[in-house]
């Protein structure tokens, strides 16, 4: 792997003519998207069985043609074998925000199927690296009970300081960063709107500190936008949390042919042959 001193690629042979080449690059944390966050994680959840629906909600006047209707709201909902978990892409609509970023995939789970309300929502935006966001739903899919909470930080933690990252001085405990204090894991109080069955949710007052869940992100430079942010609800199981976060910060090169120009010049890459 090498570190270019200048932003211009150096030519891929086996790239087609007038195509983008494709690069090995770390750290995998930085590397963003790749423009296929749907793709990457579409493609994995088909190959674990998981069915998908499209949503389309819209206005279609009498006598309109199919394709002059007016599309309000169209989602892609893919669902679990067994019903109980659910992935939900909803880039298309008119998301809501994290860290001034659109969401683009929920997650969730609920214990039966008698349950219609998810237990726990887990939220990524757009940039989150695709192979992350894949790891957390094969250890959901692996789980048998995938509403049952496991609760303890040291996993999530001790997932990412095996890849080198760095516990917060000030508490070790709840939070890490990379050795470039460029992405972070913090176990705290959830954003507004994020959602969870928790019954205490709906007890505290506006003055109170709310539940705890965690948040990762990745802010380039202090006081610039975020790259992206992933929330977790706070019941979501913290070994599956620990699941993201060993993939996140994996130090195992990614495959990318579109690299986010705010870290463009952080990243290690070589061309792939």
């Amino acid at each position: 792997m090498e570190a270019p001193l200048y932003p211009e690629f150096p030519p891929d042979p086996a790239t087609p003519h007038g195509g983008q080449p494709a690069y090995w690059v770390g750290p995998r944390h930085l590397a963003g998207d790749d423009g296929r966050l749907y793709d990457v994680v579409a493609d994995a959840l088909a190959g674990l069985g998981w069915t998908s629906l499209t949503i389309i909600r819209g206005r279609q006047e009498p006598d309109e043609a199919l394709e002059d209707r007016q599309v309000l709201r169209s989602t892609v909902l893919h669902i679990s074998p067994d019903a109980l978990r659910w992935a939900q892409w909803g880039l298309p609509d008119e998301p809501f925000y994290l860290g001034d970023l659109p969401i683009a995939w929920q997650i969730s789970a609920r214990p039966d199927t008698s349950s219609s309300l998810a237990s726990w929502t887990a939220y990524f935006t757009t940039g989150v690296p695709g192979e992350t966001v894949v790891d957390f739903l094969v250890a959901l899919d692996d789980r048998d009970q995938p509403a049952v909470v496991y609760r303890g930080p040291d996993p999530v933690l001790d997932a990412v300081a095996a890849h080198g990252w760095l516990r917060d001085i000030d508490q070790p405990h709840v939070g890490a960063t990379d050795p470039t204090f460029t992405s972070h894991i913090s176990l705290g109080e959830v954003p507004p709107l994020i959602q969870d069955a928790d019954p205490r949710i709906l007890t505290t007052e506006p003055d109170e500190v709310g539940l705890d869940g965690w948040q990762a992100w990745a802010e380039p430079a202090i006081g610039t936008p975020c790259l992206w942010a992933a929330s977790f609800s706070s019941s979501v199981p913290d070994d599956l949390v620990a699941a993201f976060a060993a993939s996140l910060s994996s130090t195992a090169p990614v495959l990318r042919r579109v690299l986010p120009e705010v870290t463009r010049e952080r990243l290690l890459r070589a061309p792939a042959s």
